[in-house]
């Protein structure tokens, strides 16, 4: 693989299918929120960027390589389900699942840079262009996170110790 365009257009099959993966962890996520309103309600924010940017990528695949990868997207679907699984399992999935978010965010941020030094490199200014869009929006996301860590980790310390359902 030694043109340019072929790492892009894998970097953004990659792209697409941790979008999808992405998807998969927020909605299983969201689903489950019940005692945290302002985070069920960001999550379900993002969630609805999520599907947008997964469906600017499919463009954009279309667009310069045929389409996305079906096998990629269906292994990052099986990861997330696991990880959504996961969460059934322990008693602080609100905190798990935040430091989870803000950790996939933050893999999110560097690949999209990533893309965007490869789409600028090519000459795909459109590539680039939905890219810088997406990168702001998973910015926003790990800010948010960030921002509101220490409050979810109180609020959750607070219901478990009067005996209120915390988990979730």
């Amino acid at each position: 693989m030694s043109d340019p365009r072929e790492h892009l257009h894998a970097w953004l099959r990659d792209a697409h299918a941790m979008e999808e993966q992405a998807i998969t962890m927020l909605t299983s996520q969201s689903a489950r929120l019940e005692n945290y309103p302002e985070l069920k309600a960001q999550i379900d924010k993002h969630l609805q960027e999520t599907r947008d940017q997964a469906a600017m990528l499919e463009r954009c695949l279309e667009r310069v390589s045929g389409g996305t990868s079906g096998i990629k997207d269906i292994a990052a679907k099986m990861v997330a389900f696991g990880q959504g699984l996961s969460g059934l399992f322990v008693e602080d999935e609100v905190v798990k699942g935040s430091l989870a978010s803000y950790t996939f965010e933050q893999m999110e941020i560097a690949s999209y840079k990533i893309l965007i030094a490869a789409a600028e490199h090519v000459g795909d200014q459109e590539t680039k262009r939905v890219c810088e869009t997406i990168l702001q929006q998973e910015v926003a996301m790990a800010e948010w996170l960030d921002a509101h860590a220490a409050a979810i980790t109180r609020k959750f310390l607070e219901r478990d110790q009067q005996a209120l359902t915390a988990k979730h």
